[in-house]
């Protein structure tokens, strides 16, 4: 038997956790936007439906989504980050090895039975994931993954597919690679899109089978790289050890400003908690504790500081690094400012197993 390898995502992900919590959402044109209510970052099929285009700034289309019946809600980081988690923790039962790729995305391998058919495994972790979940995925199965990404495009595209694609199992295995333009090829970013079109080259097809030193010349290595998986080798495998992060960051944005040390407290206060559970989640301890502050740079007078202090022994422990936080946090206000944004870094981190004290 031989492994496949597969990438899961989830439709309209964060749409679809405002809808779990909340299934009167389901069915009704909903958008999601970004921090601050800045503009419009996921959206569901409904909304997709009414024309409704991903990025737009909010204030310039707010009376038009009343209009059109849209439910807007503002982004849950929390909620999404939880989501993840327990999707991820599902899919570690049914598969043998993967990769977390992004929130709401993951490559995975999964060992193809004798008769070479997965669609009844995929059939049954998405009924699982939408059971426990409430959430709908999309599969795309292939020899590696740029063959799963491109598989997972034609699931999601193709609604005969239900959701689900095989490029090994596909009759005709060039056909499938024909329907892909290459703008949709994994890696292929607008520039090199551009250029493959001006010398002919239209599909993810006629970018496998095209010369390979012409390839070479323009992008390299990593373009023979990706020619070399568009033909079925494997050349990008899967990645179980993520770096660790050298630096965490929580901070928030006021819906409106606030001018009181009061009020500039509570708010390091609550973004060092949750700066505190990242680091625990992370497993590291962090070295460095940052605070800053800032007013709106539209404003004339615009003020930025912020205050820094190396910790005697690194921690991840709630209490030591809110205290430091707080007595950091006089250092930065400024009476008589609107402040609309306040945040804290922890930096120089380290693995909480190997503490250098």
């Amino acid at each position: 038997m031989v492994k496949a390898t597969a990438l899961i995502d989830i439709n309209n992900f964060y749409a679809s956790c405002e809808q779990f919590i909340d299934p009167s959402l389901i069915k009704k044109p909903l958008v999601v936007l970004s921090n601050n209510d800045g503009c419009i970052i996921a959206r569901n099929a409904e909304a997709r439906s009414l024309g409704i285009a991903m990025g737009t700034p909010y204030f310039k289309v707010w009376k038009k989504l009343e209009q059109l019946g849209v439910v807007v809600r503002s982004s849950n980081y929390s909620l999404y980050g939880d989501m993840s988690q327990r999707l991820m923790s599902t899919l570690e039962i049914h598969c043998e090895d993967i990769e977390i790729y992004s929130i709401d995305e993951a490559f995975v391998q999964i060992l193809r039975p004798l008769n070479n058919n997965l669609l009844p495994w995929a059939r049954f972790l998405r009924a699982q994931i939408y059971q426990h979940l409430g959430l709908v995925i999309s599969i795309g199965i292939g020899n590696n993954k740029t063959h799963a990404k491109l598989s997972n495009h034609l699931a999601k595209s193709i609604p005969t597919q239900a959701g689900i694609f095989d490029s090994i199992t596909v009759k005709d295995s060039d056909q499938w690679l024909d329907d892909i333009a290459i703008e949709k090829v994994w890696g292929i970013g607008s520039q090199l899109a551009k250029w493959c079109r001006e010398h002919g080259i239209t599909t993810a097809r006629e970018l496998r089978d095209m010369p390979s030193d012409k390839l070479r010349s323009k992008y390299g290595v990593v373009g023979i790289r990706l020619q070399n998986e568009l033909k079925g080798e494997i050349c990008l495998p899967l990645q179980f050890n993520r770096k660790d992060k050298k630096e965490t960051c929580v901070s928030r944005s006021f819906g409106k400003p606030i001018t009181t040390l009061y009020e500039l407290r509570q708010a390091i206060a609550t973004n060092t908690v949750r700066a505190s559970e990242k680091l625990r989640h992370q497993g590291q301890y962090a070295t460095v504790l940052t605070v800053f502050t800032q007013s709106s740079p539209f404003l004339p007078s615009f003020y930025r500081k912020h205050a820094t202090r190396q910790l005697t022994i690194p921690s991840n422990d709630t209490f030591v690094l809110l205290k430091t936080a707080l007595e950091l946090t006089s250092n930065i206000f400024q009476p008589h400012c609107s402040l609309t944004k306040a945040g804290v870094k922890m930096q120089q981190l380290q693995r909480q197993n190997h503490l250098q004290h």
